[in-house]
């Protein structure tokens, strides 16, 4: 991967957790992209990739520090509450492959 600017590498890993990340509410997937979350997602986990040190203790904290709000806000949930472990081991080896890439 090309070294582009760190905004557009932020929109491209958005884009691509958007796709394939998503959340489970009543056994419905709402994708992160849906929900709006894969942009301050991948503003929150840039750091770590571009340090070079993935962590995945650090990005389970990252995602526990996201709050997601339901019911127009009257109940917060923590985003990791809300991604199933499938989601969460996605979410890493994307994280990973996008790591090697750049």
């Amino acid at each position: 991967m090309a070294k582009p600017n760190t905004s557009e590498a932020i929109e491209a890993l958005a884009a691509q957790i958007g796709e394939n990340i998503y959340i489970d509410v009543a056994k419905w997937h709402l994708y992160l992209r849906d929900a709006h979350l894969h942009t301050v997602v991948a503003e929150k986990l840039y750091p770590l990739l571009s340090s070079g040190k993935l962590q995945e203790d650090q990005i389970l904290q990252i995602l526990q520090g996201i709050p997601v709000q339901l019911g127009a806000g009257k109940r917060e949930v923590s985003l990791i509450d809300l991604l199933p472990t499938r989601c969460q081991v996605n979410l890493m080896d994307l994280l990973e492959e996008y790591q090697r890439q750049m």
